[in-house]
């Protein structure tokens, strides 16, 4: 493993956790050269689920690009990497589970979408503002309106 910060190759593990689902495992290693710690996840590779966009094109299914939404839609809210590696297992496994080869990006933008509103509802909705390309204080309102009614429930 390459360190981030100086680019060595020799570092020693400090630390391993598997996730609460089993999927992952999660390593604090040290390098050895620069003495910085950093984090890696090891995954198990499964089939590669294709995503089909709206214009029809298909691409790999990318973690990191699920994770870069996840951290935008939460920035400064109160929500860890590892509550967000959660999330993005959860989708991964709910990916090889019930999709053979392939699923249409607003599949998988709704289940993002659901996993994050029991998260963090400050940072549904600002996902949901990008991925469902709000265009004006009612689709806010809209899409709030169901969380109001829920939450005025005894």
């Amino acid at each position: 493993m390459r360190c981030p910060f100086c680019q060595s190759d020799n570092d020693r593990v400090i630390d391993s956790r598997t996730s609460e689902d089993g999927a992952t495992t999660r390593r604090r290693r040290e390098c050895l050269a620069c003495k910085r710690r950093y984090t890696t996840y090891e995954r198990i590779e499964g089939t590669t689920v294709k995503i089909i966009k709206k214009d029809g094109t298909r691409e790999p299914f990318d973690h990191s690009k699920i994770k870069r939404g996840l951290e935008k839609a939460c920035w400064k809210r109160p929500v860890g990497d590892a509550q967000l590696e959660k999330i993005i297992a959860e989708v991964e496994n709910e990916l090889e589970t019930k999709f053979e080869s392939e699923v249409e990006s607003r599949e998988l933008g709704e289940l993002v979408m659901r996993l994050l509103r029991d998260l963090d509802q400050v940072a549904f909705v600002r996902f949901a503002s990008v991925y469902r390309q709000f265009k004006d204080v009612h689709d806010f309102v809209h899409e709030l309106r169901p969380m109001l009614d829920e939450s005025r429930q005894p």
